[in-house]
């Protein structure tokens, strides 16, 4: 039976990208329809905006997306259409593995972490009043003293809703995979309220795994020091939306960089696969850029629609690529000038050489 997906080729390099990560899911021999929709800036001149209704559409019908990077301006332009994929189709769980896989250059060999999180609420959700606007000084009177006149002002929202139901995703996800620990991370020293109350609901849910996973709490920027010391101590980390998005870059620089971390945006029904790595737009076209992201993310896609063992050929198949070391990109090699690197389709046809092995 063939699986309806739906395809984003993504801007930058992820149109590449992309097409390797198709071709190597394929390779496997499962079956898939692919729905290929558009979405990104090339988007804005012929629709008016990044992210076209039919694509939400197409997500919603099928269920399953495997998306590319996708840019986002920095302080100006359209919002992020990763956030408003997120924000439209309530993908509440980010997940992002970071699993170091030998042959790849990292101080911390042996390191298996996962990243929980939440993405729906926090400073990502957008809520931002502009200097000087009726908003921001009705909000600075509020609290005399405590903001400066002309401050831009961004509000965070935790609520016990959207946080109980990120730390029980992150417990049964440690369950559903045989982890032994959650961690959940915040800075409720200092954000007792909203912070606080992540960690209050976090406690309630833990009570439910007691004896099944254990629980514990750090500090964001304790937590930072922790993994740089001592990542084989930590397991699944559950965490509110910018705790979320910065120390996962932090891990994913731990097996190797971002071109090693794959992600996940999960919600009720619905799920979108995709790279931790942005679009790159400075080597489109360049066939240059490593494809293990989005490849191991097509892996965490295969595993969530049941083709368990064809997930484990693709994985197995990268990983002896990765091993042997011959056929990787510039970035995986030991000296990154090294002049028998590989392109990304190179690459891509190595992998798909061993698993027909």
């Amino acid at each position: 039976m063939a699986h309806r997906i739906t395809l984003i080729p993504g801007d930058g390099v992820g149109p590449e990208l992309t097409d390797c990560a198709r071709r190597a899911i394929e390779a496997t021999g499962v079956v898939i329809d692919w729905e290929i929709m558009e979405a990104g800036e090339e988007m804005i001149a012929k629709c008016g905006t990044p992210l076209p209704e039919p694509v939400l559409a197409s997500i919603r019908k099928n269920g399953v997306a495997l998306k590319g990077p996708i840019s986002t301006p920095i302080g100006t332009g359209f919002r992020s259409v990763n956030v408003t994929l997120r924000k439209e189709l309530n993908l509440y769980a980010c997940v992002r593995p970071c699993r170091y896989y030998p042959g790849v250059r990292s101080h911390y060999p042996g390191t298996d972490l996962v990243v929980v999180r939440e993405n729906t609420e926090d400073l990502y959700a957008g809520v931002e009043f502009a200097p000087q606007s009726p908003e921001a000084e009705t909000i600075r009177s509020m609290a005399p003293g405590k903001i400066a006149a002309g401050a831009a002002i961004s509000i965070k929202p935790i609520s016990p809703e959207a946080s109980r139901r990120i730390v029980k995703y992150a417990f049964d996800y440690a369950v559903k995979h045989g982890r032994r620990k959650v961690t959940a991370v915040t800075k409720a020293n200092i954000m007792k309220l909203t912070d606080g109350l992540f960690y209050e609901a976090a406690r309630e849910v833990a009570k439910d795994y007691a004896g099944k996973v254990e629980y514990e709490e750090r500090l964001v920027d304790n937590m930072c020091m922790q993994l740089v010391q001592k990542p084989e101590d930590y397991d699944v980390l559950v965490m509110p939306n910018l705790y979320g998005d910065i120390l996962s870059d932090l891990c994913a620089g731990l097996v190797g960089g971002l071109g090693m971390a794959p992600g996940a945006n999960i919600g009720d029904g619905v799920a979108v696969f995709e790279p931790t790595h942005g679009s790159a737009p400075k080597y489109k076209g360049q066939n240059k850029v490593n494809p293990s992201a989005l490849i191991l993310s097509g892996v965490m896609m295969l595993r969530h629609i049941g083709e368990e063992e064809a997930a484990d050929r693709l994985e197995n198949a990268l990983t002896e690529v990765l091993a042997e070391g011959k056929y990787v990109t510039y970035d995986l090699k030991p000296v990154r000038h090294d002049p028998s690197a590989v392109g990304t389709k190179e690459m891509t046809d190595a992998i798909i050489a061993k698993m027909k092995k």
